[in-house]
C-alpha cells in the first residue's frame, strides 16, 4: 500500500486534476466528433479521482487509500507495464484473490492498452498453464500465496516470461521468489518504476477487447470470453444501477474478481465513487466483521456464501442497523435463505447471467405490489431469473428449436437466447465456437426456461452438460475424461445433483473394466490429483450405465433418479 498522501485542498489543484481527466478524455477521443466519446471504464476512475479525490476508495484490513491515491497507483502500474515491454493488445494475467492489486489491474491494464486475463485461483497448475498459454499472456502478476502453483508448470509456459509477485502475506521472504530460481519483481517495487501521470492512453475502438475471462465451457477446455471497453462500461453502470450503489455506498468484495471481472463491479463501484472494501477470503467471520466495522451496504456472492454467513453463530443474534443489499446468483434464493436474510436485515436480490454476458444479464426486478405477500410466495417470485437490467440495451427471448418465441404461459419450455451490449464479442481464438454460440444472430445460453405472463423468465433445466456449484462452472465432460483415465474405469457419466450447501454438485456413475475392482475413495482421490477439487464428484455409483440403442448414455434417466421430487432440474 502507498503511504497516505492527499491532493492539496486548493482550487488550483482541483482544477488541475480536472484538467488531467479532461486530457485523458481528449486523448481517448481525439479522432471523434465533439458530440461523441468512446465508452471505456478508464474514464470512471479519472472522474472519481477529481470528484472524490479525498474520499476512501479502497479499504483493506487496516490500510486504505483515497481516490486520488488510487488513480496515482493505477497510473504508476500502467506506466510500469509499458516500461516492462507491454504493448497495446498484449495480454497480462493476474492470479490473485480480492486484494487491492486486483482492483488496480482493472484500470491499469486497459490504461496501458493491454488486455486483462484474471485467472480462477481455484484451478490447478495445469489448468492455469493452459490459460496462460492460450491467452499468450506476456506477464503474470501472482499473489505470493498462489505463486507455488506455477512451479510445476513453469517449463510449459510458452509466452509468459515476466512475473510480478504481490507479497500480501508475511510467509515469504521479500528477497526470495516463491517460484524458485531467479528473484522476480515485487509488486510494490514494480509500481515504483512507473510514473504518477501516464500520458500515453490509447484506445482505437471502444469495441476493442478490455479483458478475456476463461470459462470451462462444454468441451472441457476453457474458452476465453472477450469483453470490450464498451460492454464493460455499459454493464458496469447497469449492475450498479440494479443494486442501487451510490457514492455513499460501501461495497464488500466477496464475489471473486476473477469471475466475469467481479460481475463488472470493479468498474461500476468506482464509477459511483463508492468505497471498495477488500477481504482476502470470504470467511463468515471476516465478512461479518467488515459489515459491522465498515457499515457495508452492498455485496455480491453465491447462495452458499450467504447461507454460511447467516448461519454463523455470531450472525444469529445480530441484526443490522443500516441497509444492506446482497445480490446472489448461480441458484435461486430459497425461502429459508430469504427468511434468514430478512431476520438479519438484509435484502436479497436474485440475478442471472453467464461469463459470456459479463456476468449479470437479468435480475428479478421487484415490484411494490409484491411487498405484502407471504414468505413462500415472495420466495417463489424471487426464484425467477427475471428481466434484463437496464442501460445495456439487452435483448432476451425464450425460443424453440426453430428460433420461434415460446408462448408466455409459464409452461412451454425453450432456450434462453440473448443479444445486446453485454454479450461477449466472441471466444478468443475460437471462431468455430463463436459461430455456434451466435447461430441465428443470438447468443445461445444452453439454459432451458419458461416465460411467464409477467415477462419474467424462469430456468427449469440445462441444455448444456454444465454444473454450477457454489457459483463455479464445472464441465461434466472434463470430469468424465478424468474418471476414464483411471486404470480400472471403463466408462463414466457425470451429472449434477442437488445439494443443500452448494446448490449442485457433481455425481459420477462409473462402469469398471471386466475383472477390475476399486473403491469410491480411490476414484475420488484419483480425481483430486487430476482436477481442481471443486470439480471432483462428491459421490460415485458403480454399475452399468443406461444406454440408447446407438450406445449413447441416457443421462436423462440418471437425472430422473436424482431429481425425483423436484419441479425443475437446476438447484
Amino acid at each position: 500500500m502507498a503511504t497516505k498522501t492527499r491532493l492539496p485542498d486548493s482550487e488550483g489543484q482541483i482544477i488541475s486534476a480536472a484538467g488531467r481527466a479532461a486530457r485523458v478524455d481528449e486523448r481517448l477521443n481525439h479522432a471523434l466528433a465533439v458530440h461523441l466519446s468512446k465508452l471505456t471504464p478508464i474514464t470512471f476512475l479519472e472522474r472519481s479521482a477529481v470528484t472524490f479525490a479525498d474520499k476512501a476508495a479502497v479499504v483493506y484490513e487496516d490500510q486504505q487509500y483515497n481516490y486520488a491515491e488510487f488513480r496515482r497507483r493505477v497510473h504508476r502500474l500502467a506506466s510500469a507495464l509499458r516500461r516492462a515491454g507491454i504493448e497495446p493488445g498484449d495480454r497480462i494475467a493476474y492470479l490473485a484473490p480480492n486484494i487491492p492489486a486486483m482492483l488496480e489491474a482493472h484500470f491499469a491494464a486497459p490504461l496501458a492498452g493491454a488486455i486483462l486475463v484474471a485467472i480462477n485461483i481455484r484451478l490447478n497448475s495445469n489448468e492455469i498453464a493452459y490459460i496462460l498459454n492460450h491467452s499468450g499472456a506476456k506477464l503474470l502478476v501472482a499473489d505470493s500465496e498462489l505463486a507455488s502453483l506455477l512451479a510445476p508448470v513453469s517449463a510449459q509456459l510458452s509466452a509468459t516470461r515476466q512475473f510480478v509477485i504481490v507479497r500480501d502475506t508475511p510467509a515469504e521472504s521479500p528477497h526470495q521468489s516463491p517460484l524458485g530460481g531467479p528473484v522476480y519483481e515485487d509488486y510494490e517495487d514494480f509500481l515504483a518504476t512507473g510514473e504518477d501521470e501516464f500520458e500515453d492512453v490509447r484506445l482505437d475502438d471502444e469495441n476493442d477487447a478490455i479483458s478475456v475471462n476463461y470459462t470451462s465451457g462444454t468441451t472441457g477446455k476453457p474458452k476465453g470470453v472477450i469483453y470490450t471497453h464498451r460492454g464493460a462500461y455499459l454493464n458496469a453502470l447497469g449492475v450498479t444501477e440494479m443494486l442501487e450503489v451510490q457514492s455513499r455506498s460501501n461495497y464488500l468484495w466477496i464475489v471473486p474478481m476473477f469471475h466475469c471481472n467481479g460481475w463488472c463491479f470493479p468498474w461500476g463501484v468506482t464509477a459511483m465513487g463508492a468505497t471498495h472494501i477488500c477481504v482476502r477470503r470470504p470467511d463468515p467471520e471476516k465478512i461479518l466483521e467488515a459489515i459491522r466495522k465498515r457499515r457495508v451496504t452492498h455485496f455480491c456472492g453465491a447462495p452458499t456464501v450467504l447461507t454460511s454467513l447467516l448461519h454463523h453463530p455470531a450472525a444469529r443474534a445480530y441484526r443490522l442497523d443500516h441497509p444492506l443489499r446482497a445480490a446472489t446468483g448461480g441458484s435461486p434464493p430459497s425461502p429459508a435463505l430469504i427468511r434468514d436474510g430478512e431476520r438479519f436485515g438484509m435484502e436479497i436480490v436474485h440475478l442471472y447471467g453467464l461469463t459470456e454476458t459479463y456476468g449479470p444479464f437479468t435480475f428479478c426486478e421487484w415490484r411494490a405490489e409484491w411487498d405484502g405477500k407471504e414468505l413462500a410466495e415472495r420466495a417463489r417470485i424471487k426464484a425467477l431469473q427475471g428481466v434484463p437490467h437496464v442501460l445495456s440495451g439487452t435483448g432476451l427471448r425464450v425460443v424453440d428449436s426453430q428460433m420461434r418465441d415460446v408462448p408466455a404461459d409459464g409452461r412451454t419450455l425453450g432456450e434462453i437466447v440473448m443479444r445486446g451490449n453485454n454479450v461477449m464479442k466472441g471466444y478468443y481464438q475460437d471462431p468455430k465456437a463463436t459461430a455456434e454460440a451466435f447461430r441465428g444472430g443470438w447468443f445461445h445460453s444452453g439454459d432451458l426456461a419458461v416465460l411467464h405472463p409477467s415477462g419474467y423468465v424462469e430456468i427449469r433445466d440445462r441444455k448444456k452438460d454444465i454444473i454450477i456449484s457454489g457459483g463455479e462452472n464445472i464441465s461434466t465432460q472434463e470430469v468424465e475424461k478424468a474418471l476414464c483415465d483411471h486404470a480400472d474405469v471403463l466408462e463414466a457419466a457425470v451429472i449434477a445433483v442437488p445439494d443443500g450447501k452448494w446448490g449442485e454438485v457433481p455425481k459420477a456413475y462409473v462402469t469398471l473394466k471386466p475383472g477390475r475392482e476399486t473403491t469410491e475413495r480411490d476414484i475420488l482421490e484419483f480425481c483430486r490429483q487430476k482436477l481442481a477439487h471443486f470439480k471432483c464428484p462428491k459421490t460415485v455409483v458403480f454399475g452399468p450405465l443406461p444406454k440408447t440403442s446407438t450406445g449413447k448414455v441416457k443421462k436423462f434417466e440418471l437425472r430422473e433418479r436424482d431429481w425425483a421430487g423436484y419441479d425443475k432440474k437446476v438447484h
